[in-house]
């Protein structure tokens, strides 16, 4: 097993038997929905390149928004995002976020 990035609270990054596990990625506090889920995608995205994998290889994400009235939003970016290959399999849900102003919060779990 590898953690990477990690401080007393969380590793960005944990590598175990070929999979990779992202931690919660979100946005800036000050941005809508949709540049949130764009960020939250980007970091992501920059994470797996870390380790040498790509967002084609997501397996699974989850999805957690403040407000079940941003899910379109959410959706519009998510899908240009994934354009270019298919998605992994995703979990949406409701959820209050560590701070006020987050808006989504995305985790991942990729293939190395």
């Amino acid at each position: 097993m590898l953690k990477l990035n990690s401080n007393e609270r969380m590793s960005q990054i944990v590598i175990h038997n070929q999979t990779i596990y992202l931690s919660g990625q979100v946005g800036a506090v000050d941005e809508d929905v949709s540049a949130q889920t764009l960020t939250c995608l980007n970091k992501a995205k920059n994470l797996l390149e870390e380790v040498g994998s790509d967002k084609s290889k997501m397996l699974s994400a989850t999805v957690w928004l403040k407000s079940m009235n941003d899910f379109a939003a959410m959706n519009k970016v998510w899908d240009q995002w994934f354009e270019d290959t298919l998605p992994p399999t995703r979990a949406c849900g409701e959820s209050t976020l560590a701070h006020p102003d987050l808006l989504v919060e995305i985790t991942i779990i990729a293939a190395e």
